[in-house]
């Protein structure tokens, strides 16, 4: 395939805009297909929609990977892949292409309208990959999103086309025989250090390539085949299978049929051990890591010291892939082989044990991350779960299906409010949590705790009535039942509420009355200093700018001994903000900086927008207008993925007000406004790079054709979308450290 021969135009004084995008490094050589690569180009140039499909393990997943990567630079605003089979619930469709494409938004937009405002100007090419069982919603959501977006294209890959109108489907056949010879040949020489057939070895080969009808998957099955057999016995074996196991329905396709023999002739080289870890780890979404596998899959046939050479095993002949990860090294089946896998251990009759299994350990692992998140390994905990969500949703599946076990999805929903708050998944959250509440289930623990943590995410996404709704319902419930914890966090999101919406008093005395209840059940983690944080923000806008810094002081203190940096972020914040109104602005920037690299770096949009709000008002009291209306712009083109610019807040809004103030009476009202809007064309990452210094002077290319467009949508300087709270938007605490019990290390806030 030619490279594209028409790039997005850039003036010539502009540095090329950088390629964003998901695009997955490739792990080893792509082999053959140039016939293809070269047809499917110019089918993208006729059409912005084109499904490549074929019958399963032909190779669709990394001919269209390749593809991307080919034509990348076409696209200004990137290339992005969305895998989709690991996403079972329709509803859950949007998310996933809203998380593939690395968006963040705090609202209650739907995910369906955060996509299609991304897309609507943007000039990108969406890769959906395994959206087979998903076809309908898909269709719906693909035939929706390029009415709306007339510069997105999208590459589709599944076993049958989409069926919008529009599409272009290529059909991906087996490799040709050539093609296939050079991809067992490699293959096989990475099991097998120098090998390469000649003479009557080629010819078995060649017999071998063409009895699996030139198909990738059956090929690299039958390549790793021969870390322990020759080609002969390959052959021989598969032979045997071909008369068989003629793979189910005699109407079936041949080449449907030869891919399930491949499969099912590897399955039947299997040891009884290989074969029943094989049909145990069907029951992951996604990857998984050595743990859950020595855990879930281990038992009386399977000694748990056994399960690493099983493991091992099966990764040398293909059956699972082995991948990197932030969280270390992780494994995954491929679907058509988790498939398989899955029949077999319905066949078994073992596979409802399993799948509970399965969701005993990410409850778990749920609850460990939770207890992390406090803790130094609080960047860990985000990692994990962000690696594991797949099975997350899994499990919360599981305990749905059943009306005993629905306040166990309860207890998981609640259980990951710190990803859902701190990590940007607020939208997810919130169709979770919601989901899990609908169910009818006693008001114990689980279901309190998910209550809270609904009416947390409500307050956050700008839906007071949802907050109060849930907030009220929760300490209501938890009082009857003597629930204290509950009634904490219930008045604690009260308090936080009270604060967005401008009634500091108010947040001042349901905040105070929080630390009082934690400091008596002996609470202590990221909740309660938030609630310090939000106390010390309404305590400094009544104007006790001292106290405020005292109370957030106290609380950094906390968080450099427990590892804490997400509550900390917010702290400096108030800390910044304390230090701007007494006019130490060189202290101030110092605040805010540390805030704003530890907001982006949890991918916390309201943290981000709000030191960034900060640090335009002390760019302009240092001398730079131009700055400063800059950093405004970038303000204002996350706060529509936040909510209401500032809250819709008089005090929050104050900073801003006086920046744009300043700023407009140094430049006019016409640089001023024509630096706003360069400064809307910065991503969040070049915003925060911008902001922290490292690009102090004004950017090249900002109004070039590859820039990022401004938002539709996009708030104009003082207006916004629908309110969202904060997911600490400002500040509480008490005026003495609180104390951690020497067994618990659990404690709270000693009132003064």
């Amino acid at each position: 395939m030619r490279r594209p021969q028409r790039p997005c135009p850039t003036p010539d004084d502009a540095e090329p805009a950088p390629v964003r995008g998901n695009l997955p490094a490739e792990l080893n050589t792509f082999v053959g297909r140039d016939s293809e690569l070269a047809e499917l180009e110019p089918l993208l140039r006729q059409s912005r929609l084109v499904t490549v499909a074929g019958v399963a393990g032909v190779g669709k997943t990394r001919f269209v990977t390749r593809a991307a990567i080919l034509m990348e630079k076409r696209y200004c605003d990137g290339v992005w892949i969305a895998e989709l089979s690991a996403v079972q619930d329709p509803a859950l469709l949007e998310h996933a292409l809203v998380e593939a494409l690395g968006l963040t938004d705090h609202t209650s937009k739907p995910p369906r309208t955060v996509l299609i405002e991304h897309c609507a100007e943007r000039r990108l090419l969406l890769v959906i990959d395994g959206f087979e069982h998903l076809a309908d919603p898909c269709a719906g959501l693909v035939r929706e999103l390029l009415r709306r977006a007339p510069r997105l294209q999208v590459l589709a890959a599944g076993r049958r086309p989409l069926r919008v109108d529009g599409e272009l489907a290529f059909p991906l056949l087996p490799m040709t025989d050539d093609d296939a010879l050079e991809l067992f040949t490699r293959r096989a020489a990475a099991v097998r250090p120098g090998f390469r057939p000649a003479g009557g070895d080629l010819e078995t080969a060649r017999e071998l390539c063409s009895r699996l009808d030139g198909i990738p998957l059956a090929l690299e099955l039958a390549a790793g085949r021969l870390r322990a057999l020759t080609m002969e016995q390959v052959l021989h074996r598969l032979d045997d299978r071909f008369r068989l196991l003629t793979g189910g329905s005699p109407s079936a396709l041949p080449r449907h049929r030869t891919l399930r023999t491949a499969i099912g002739w590897s399955h039947e080289l299997c040891t009884p051990e290989q074969r029943l870890l094989w049909a145990r780890l069907s029951v992951f979404a996604g990857q998984f890591d050595l743990e859950a596998v020595e855990y879930i899959c281990s038992g009386p046939c399977l000694p748990v010291d056994s399960v690493l050479d099983v493991l091992d095993e099966l990764l040398a002949q293909s059956v699972v892939l082995r991948e990197d990860s932030p969280v270390g090294s992780r494994y995954r089946l491929l679907d058509t082989v988790r498939e398989y896998g899955a029949e077999w251990l319905r066949a078994t009759g073992d596979a409802e044990r399993l799948r509970r299994r399965h969701r005993d350990w990410y409850l778990g692992l749920a609850t460990w991350c939770e207890l992390d998140w406090f803790s130094p390994r609080q960047a860990e905990a985000a990692a994990r779960v962000d690696s594991e969500l797949p099975n997350l949703r899994r499990a919360m599946e599981c305990s749905m299906e059943s009306p005993e076990e629905v306040h166990l999805a309860q207890y998981l929903a609640g259980t990951l409010w710190f990803y859902w708050v701190g990590c940007g998944r607020l939208s997810e959250g919130r169709h979770w949590l919601d989901h899990v509440l609908e169910a009818e289930s006693p008001y114990d623990h689980s279901r309190l705790k998910a209550l809270w943590v609904l009416g947390y995410v409500a307050v956050l996404q700008g839906d007071p009535v949802g907050a109060v709704s849930a907030l009220q319902e929760c300490r209501e419930e938890g009082e009857h039942s003597g629930d204290a914890t509950a009634v904490a966090y219930a008045v604690h999101r009260t308090g936080c509420l009270s604060i967005v919406t401008d009634d500091p008093v108010r947040a001042e005395e349901l905040l105070r009355e929080a630390l009082g209840r934690y400091r008596k059940i002996g609470e202590l983690n990221s909740n309660v200093l938030m609630a310090q944080v939000e106390l010390g923000m309404a305590v400094a806008f009544r104007g006790d700018l001292d106290t405020a810094a005292a109370i957030c002081d106290e609380v950094r203190e906390i968080c450099e001994d427990h590892g804490e940096r997400w509550a900390l972020a917010y702290a400096l914040y108030v800390l910044g903000f304390a230090a701007l109104q007494s006019g130490a602005s060189g202290r101030a920037r110092r605040m805010l900086g540390e805030s704003l690299s530890i907001a982006h770096a949890f991918h916390d949009l309201l943290g981000t927008v709000l030191s960034l709000e900060l640090l335009a008002l002390i760019t302009v009291a240092e001398g730079n207008a131009a700055e400063a209306a800059v950093l405004q712009g970038a303000a204002d083109r996350i706060w529509p993925s936040v909510g209401l610019p500032l809250f819709g807040s008089v005090h929050y809004g104050r900073p801003r007000a006086e920046c744009e103030e300043r700023a407009r009476g140094e430049l006019g009202d016409e640089r001023y406004d024509a630096e706003r809007r360069s400064g809307r064309r910065l991503d969040a990452s070049a915003a925060v790079t911008r902001a922290l210094g490292a690009g102090a002077v004004d950017a090249p290319g900002l109004e070039d054709a590859c820039a990022v467009p401004d938002e539709p949508g996009a708030a104009p300087e003082g207006d916004g979308t629908a309110p969202e709270g904060t997911s600490g938007a400002g500040a509480a605490g008490e005026k003495r450290r609180p104390a951690a019990s020497r067994t618990t290390r659990r404690g709270g806030p000693e009132l003064g």
